[in-house]
């Protein structure tokens, strides 16, 4: 199976806007009552040298979406609210399909997308419906944002819109969430996904977090509590080691106190639920800024190592570019397999802020003792990017990405160096 993705003036805000909200036209504000028509617009253009499963020998693709609905609450006399969100989203894909093969580029659907209610006070905050659940940085739970359309098999199409990934929540949640912005607090939550490309699996987690001025600490327990396999194309995505699985982490992100850094790690232990073996996954990142030179640049580095047999499960478009895409190519298409199992992966990136309204980076991953039924070789891959908000209506970010793997270790038959290119044009309402 592949991965889903659901992929401002940093890439974090970015990661915000393709991954999350939508921009809000208020058409009701008074009284403690709100209610918004929410439009999300996002349209990308790609191309590839090289190819990795696409009948063409260099395709070119576009993919666009736009989710659009209402979202409101209204006050009670107890300062808690009620509310809820209600949308639709269409989704297309034209030209050669991308990289891989996974669209053709003749996938258009519209469906419904998020339609939740719920309650909420200072302390508590329960929802029910579909909608989006993040855990953390999305290293282990992000959404449901995997989109394949066509071209594996009919019947695991989502609309196209492979890396725009528009379409993202599950289909069934309740949500308890306890505790404020401050101290200690918890997620409780269950789910169902109806991704037949996941397995459409059912789980049940919670999430412990402290937060405090020197970072947040986390702990996280994710139950598989059934799948409904489908035996689409050969069962390939059945995902059947998600019926009992269970997935603990311990994390935590901050700065530790000190102005300008920047520290992320997480470590999960995995147990398979179809009696395989259980799987490690863990990363350890750190950064600085450099917040008195021109520019305010800032350099990270990131090694992070996932077991053969490792399920990445819902991860995605978090943090910005690399999280948990690693590498535009290496992670949405050179891949014959899953992503994050079976790798280690060494990481460099900077960035920089030219002006107020641009950020341009560059990021470096170097992907080491592949292993398992991904089917990947060891490669290099170097992004470069920005992010340009030209106006109040108008985000552009470009992305030029080569990418090489060693044809020593290779077990695909592509080892030529790919120049690829994306170019997003994200339109606030």
């Amino acid at each position: 199976m592949r991965l889903q993705k659901g992929h401002y003036l940093s890439s974090m805000l970015l990661a915000a806007t393709i991954s999350a909200p939508t921009h809000a036209i208020n058409l009701i504000d008074e009284n403690g009552d709100q209610l918004n028509l929410d439009i999300e617009t996002i349209i990308g253009t790609f191309s590839s040298d090289q190819t990795y499963g696409n009948a063409n020998s260099s395709p070119k693709w576009q993919e666009a979406f736009v989710k659009y609905g209402f979202s409101g609450h209204t006050t009670l006399s107890n300062e808690s609210q009620f509310y809820g969100k209600i949308n639709a989203i269409s989704t297309g894909a034209w030209g050669d399909g991308e990289a891989s093969g996974t669209t053709t580029g003749n996938e258009r659907e519209t469906e419904f997308e998020e339609v939740f209610a719920g309650w909420r006070n200072d302390m508590v905050d329960f929802s029910i419906g579909r909608q989006i659940v993040t855990i953390g940085d999305g290293f282990i739970l992000n959404d449901d944002a995997l989109n394949f359309g066509n071209g594996v098999d009919p019947q695991l199409n989502r609309g196209g819109a492979y890396w725009l990934a528009g379409r993202k929540a599950f289909d069934k949640t309740a949500v308890l969430k306890l505790g404020g912005d401050d101290g200690l607090r918890s997620d409780i939550f269950w789910l169902e996904s109806d991704n037949k490309a996941q397995g459409r699996p059912e789980m049940a987690g919670v999430n412990v977090e402290h937060v405090s001025d020197i970072g947040t600490f986390g702990a996280f327990y994710l139950k598989g509590l059934g799948t409904s396999p489908t035996g689409i194309a050969g069962g390939n995505f059945d995902n059947l080691q998600r019926d009992g699985q269970e997935t603990m982490s311990v994390r935590y992100q901050g700065n530790a106190g000190v102005e300008n850094l920047f520290l992320s790690a997480e470590f999960a232990n995995q147990e398979q639920g179809n009696n395989t073996a259980d799987a490690d996954a863990w990363y350890a990142e750190a950064g600085w800024t450099f917040a008195d030179l021109p520019w305010s640049p800032s350099v990270n580095y990131r090694y992070s190592s996932f077991d053969k047999g490792y399920d990445s499960l819902f991860t995605g478009f978090n943090r910005g570019y690399g999280t948990w895409f690693q590498g535009e190519v290496w992670a949405n298409y050179s891949a014959a397999g899953p992503g994050n199992t079976g790798v280690d992966v060494h990481h460099i990136g900077v960035k920089a802020n030219p002006t107020e309204t641009l950020t341009v980076g560059a990021l470096f991953f170097d992907f080491d003792d592949t292993s398992g039924s991904a089917a990947r070789s060891d490669a290099q891959e170097v992004n470069l990017y920005a992010e340009w908000v030209v106006n109040d209506h108008l985000i552009i970010s470009p992305l030029l990405g080569f990418y090489t793997p060693d044809k020593a270790t290779s077990v695909v038959s592509n080892t030529d160096t790919n120049t690829y290119f994306q170019l997003l044009a994200i339109v606030p309402f």
